[in-house]
């Protein structure tokens, strides 16, 4: 984003979060532009690396739920889809669509199924069917409070609505989640993309759940909006977690009769197939965000593959490699590997 009045994006009007130096008279940088890219250089290293602890999350879970032709098919046609054309209702689509593929396509369940004697698990049918309930009203009620009411009057409230739909629509890890965010907090200009790579990282070297990138970006959106980063932290963070929590305890009661159907054991790996190839697609965007917004693009592609080995083949914990990633960056934009 450059320029210093603005942008305007769906009815956003959003102040530019790293306006671009101007040049000297003689074409050269000024002091400012150099200050400008070495405050980028480290949170380029930081990025490569955190897209390479999620293509190495990728690989591990592609070998895992790949493991006949029809799923490793599922799995690259949803990440190719996905890659081009990202729009938020197409994860669920491409989800269902897996499942019907296996579903037709495995017709011999073979999967062995204990059946226990145990009518539910967790709360009660009653108590579960209302939180269903209690989930479908919140999603609705935010999205169309998000789409009556104005960004700069109500932003706590549209914050609270990306983040709770997304975390309706994810389905497959937490890797999932990260396209769709970028999306909907980078494309809105709450964040810069430069920030939100750079939390992919921090967020994977701390203990928990790589969601937990919500409290990072919910932070940096309330504060670059003027608000508490504390208040944008806990907006965010229940937004993403609360949908699935809910889910979690209103289908608990139906549970262990539903994994012995077998229309959804036979749906099920195709399910996981293709929520696996949106983690594939997610790592080829993240990586090329990472090369357009480096001041040190091939630097950066070479840090990502250091990191990448180191965490997939050498085993190095995610921690010393995002330490790594950082000093590398400085390295590569001190000694000039533009």
């Amino acid at each position: 984003m450059s320029g210093s009045s603005g942008w305007y994006n769906g009815g956003y009007n959003i102040p530019p979060m790293h306006p671009r130096p101007l040049p000297t008279p003689q074409g050269k940088s000024t002091n400012a532009h150099i200050s400008f890219d070495l405050h980028r250089a480290h949170p380029a290293g930081l990025a490569a690396v955190g897209v390479a602890m999620v293509a190495s999350a990728a690989k591990s879970l592609t070998h895992k739920t790949c493991t006949i032709k029809t799923t490793a098919a599922i799995n690259a046609i949803a990440a190719v889809i996905v890659y081009y054309y990202s729009p938020t209702w197409i994860f669920p689509v491409l989800l269902i669509s897996g499942g019907l593929v296996t579903l037709i396509t495995c017709r011999n369940d073979t999967s062995q199924q204990s059946v226990e004697d145990i009518e539910s698990l967790g709360v009660g049918r009653r108590f579960g069917t209302a939180l269903f309930i209690t989930w479908l009203v919140v999603l609705v009620a935010a999205i169309a409070v998000r789409e009556s009411t104005s960004y700069s009057s109500h932003k706590e409230l549209h914050w609270f609505e990306s983040f709770y739909r997304i975390g309706s629509l994810i389905f497959g890890g937490g890797q999932v989640v990260l396209p769709m965010l970028d999306s909907a907090v980078v494309g809105r200009g709450w964040i810069s993309e430069a920030d939100f790579l750079t939390g992919i990282a921090l967020v994977q070297a701390m203990p928990g759940p790589l969601f937990n990138i919500a409290a990072y970006v919910g932070a940096i959106i309330a504060t670059n909006a003027g608000e508490s980063g504390f208040i944008g932290v806990i907006v965010c963070w229940v937004g993403l977690f609360a949908p699935g929590i809910i889910l979690l305890y209103g289908l608990l009661p139906w549970w262990v009769k539903f994994r012995q159907f077998s229309i959804y054991r036979r749906a099920l790996p195709g399910v996981n197939a293709a929520a696996v190839g949106l983690i594939v697609a997610a790592v080829f965007q993240l990586g090329m965000k990472v090369h357009s917004n480096s001041p040190i693009p091939d630097a950066s592609m070479c840090i990502g593959i250091i990191g990448f080995v180191l965490v997939d083949a050498l085993d190095v914990s995610a921690p010393m490699v995002v330490l790594l990633g950082a000093v590398l960056g400085v390295i590569g934009w001190a000694t000039k590997m533009h």
